[in-house]
Order: structure tokens, then C-alpha cells, then sequence
């Protein structure tokens, strides 16, 4: 059964400021402090989050990258849910995901984990589209109300509190997602934990590759109807349960074993509550179709986001929110 995993102080709690002399907000010392250079600041961190006690990892990151990476995936290691990282599979602006070996009593062989970026290493750009609608979840997976004025102001202000209950929503609703489109039969990822800057999740691949992207694989004609077909089954299971993918192409599936494989959610849209739903719909199908195309498979992008829209979209609720907007 997947796990939650409570939150705990991570390195953005610290809320130090690597382009600075010290922790942002905070006045300098009156007597004079020698400089540290940035190595010294983040092996300091590490022994000061407590992460030497016994997480030694096989893959070895970078120096900027060691103190986000073994302070996000410290948890899971406690927990005994992962052993080892093994290797870096991907890495991105938003996230990088890495090859782990999981402990013998969880079933399983490898697992991934997905670490988002702290906010100082994060470039998320236009997340404000497709967060509109959704519902705000703290740290502990709790469903925000609009009557908890401490959160919604600090939301508002933008203080450091709010952008991490933002961070924190971001990644829990695609935790969230990923086990909803699991559970219905969607051809994603099990998740299974979910920590404070981490999911982990089924690894696809074997222990000497990850499975590459559908971009990378040249299809016969056959393998290509057929694996647009299961796409197409995909994104309409995905609307379904209320979803539109937000970033779906050739470059979020991966081909493994003659199997298809969508990941990367953190801009899932709710169709139900998001004004800009059929726009994301469209765009994801035109993607799809843009790719197909060009393995020979024939398909109109239009039609088919009319018809899904025609069956599941929320064209009533779309107009009455436009209008209240307006």
C-alpha cells in the first residue's frame, strides 16, 4: 500500500540564500566573520540536517546538488523503504529522477524517485493556469479551506510559509493523481511513498537503463496505431476521473517492454473547475497527434478533442465560471 510520509525540516526551512552572506532576513553580526566559501556553507548543511548517519549513496551528486538530494530521499531511507540511490535517470529544472534501490521487505527491486528542486534550483514557469480550481493541500495532505485565513493570507503575500504550502500542494496532488489514475487502470507509475520534496514510485527499466522516452523510439506502422490507441485510452480515462494530462507528448511517455508508460504530472488540470481545461486538452492531443503523424498514423487533432469534450468536458460549469470571472 503506498505510504505518506509525515514532513519534516528540509532545506528550505533553513531558508538560506546561496548568492548571499548568510541566511536572507537576518542582520550580519556586529564583530567580523570570515567568509565561507559556498562548499564549506553547503557541507555545513548536510552535517547539520543530519544526513551522514549511514545514507551513503552509490550515485554521487554533485556538491549542490548532494544536500536537497539526500535531505529529500533521507526520510524514505529512515523509513526503510529505499537502500541505496543507485543513478540519476533524468534530470530537469522542475525535477530530476533517480534510480534507488528499495529494501527487500517492500516487494519490489528498483524504485524512482522523483525530487522536485528546492525553490532556490526551481524554475516552474505558468503554473498559475493549471493550478486554477484545484483544491490546496498542506504537508500533511490535508484539504485547505478558504475559511483558514492564516494559510489562504499567507498564500496571498507570498511569504515563505505560503510558497511552501504551495510547494507542498504541488507535488501532493500529483502524488494524489498518480494513485487515483493507478487505481482506475491508467498506465502510470504506482506511487508508493510521498514525502516532503519526493515521490517514490515504480521504476521502469532494469538495473543498467531507464526506459527511454517514446521520442526516442522509431515504431513500424503496427506498434504505432497501437500505441495510439492506448494513448488515446489513456486520456480518456484520464477525463474520466476529471483529468487532463497539462503536459502530455512524445517526451512524458515512456516505451518499455512493447508498454507504454505516461509520467509527469505535476500539471494535471481539473476539468471540472479549470476555465483553461479544453485549451490544455487540445494542446496535449495536438501534441500527440504531431507525433503520430509522423509514424505514419493518421488522426485529427480537432476531432478528437471535440469528442472527449462532447462526453466529459464540463462546458455548462466552464460557462458559469467564465461568467463569474468575467
Amino acid at each position: 500500500m503506498p505510504k505518506y510520509i509525515p514532513p519534516s525540516e528540509d532545506l528550505e526551512d533553513l531558508d538560506y540564500d546561496f548568492n548571499s552572506k548568510g541566511p536572507r532576513g537576518r542582520m550580519p553580526e556586529a564583530h567580523h566573520v570570515p567568509k565561507k566559501k559556498q562548499s564549506q556553507v553547503l557541507e555545513e548543511i548536510v552535517e547539520a540536517t543530519g544526513l551522514e548517519g549511514g545514507f551513503n549513496t552509490t550515485y554521487q551528486p554533485a556538491q549542490y546538488e548532494k544536500v536537497w538530494l539526500l535531505s529529500s530521499l533521507r526520510v524514505f531511507y529512515d523509513e526503510h523503504l529505499i537502500s541505496d540511490v543507485l543513478a540519476m535517470v533524468k534530470g530537469g529544472k522542475e525535477a530530476s529522477v533517480y534510480r534507488c534501490q528499495a529494501v527487500s521487505h517492500t516487494g519490489l527491486d528498483l524504485v524512482a524517485a522523483k525530487v522536485y528542486r528546492p525553490q532556490m534550483f526551481r524554475n516552474l514557469r505558468n503554473d498559475k493556469m493549471y493550478r486554477e480550481g484545484r483544491q490546496i493541500l498542506t504537508g500533511e495532505g490535508r484539504i485547505v479551506k478558504r475559511t483558514d485565513h492564516r494559510i489562504m493570507r499567507a498564500i496571498g503575500k507570498k511569504t515563505a510559509f505560503g510558497e511552501q504550502v504551495q510547494h507542498s500542494s504541488w507535488l501532493l496532488y500529483e502524488y494524489t493523481t498518480l494513485l487515483k489514475l493507478h487505481q482506475a487502470g491508467a498506465a502510470v507509475p504506482q506511487p508508493h511513498a510521498v514525502g516532503d520534496n519526493a515521490i517514490i514510485m515504480d521504476y521502469i527499466g532494469d538495473s543498467r537503463r531507464s526506459a527511454p522516452t517514446l521520442n526516442e523510439i522509431k515504431l513500424d506502422g503496427r506498434q504505432a496505431r497501437q500505441l495510439f490507441q492506448e494513448v488515446l485510452r489513456n486520456i480518456e480515462l484520464m477525463m474520466q476521473q476529471g483529468f487532463v494530462h497539462g503536459d502530455l507528448s512524445a517526451y512524458n511517455m515512456l516505451y518499455w517492454d512493447e508498454r507504454l508508460t505516461l509520467i509527469d504530472f505535476p500539471q494535471v488540470t481539473d476539468i471540472r473547475t479549470n476555465r483553461n481545461a479544453r485549451f490544455i486538452l487540445q494542446r496535449d492531443i495536438m501534441r500527440v497527434c504531431e507525433y503520430f503523424s509522423r509514424q505514419g498514423v493518421r488522426c485529427n487533432a480537432d476531432a478528437i478533442t471535440e469528442d472527449l469534450w462532447q462526453r466529459y468536458g464540463s462546458s455548462e460549469e466552464e460557462g458559469e465560471l467564465l461568467e463569474e470571472l468575467a
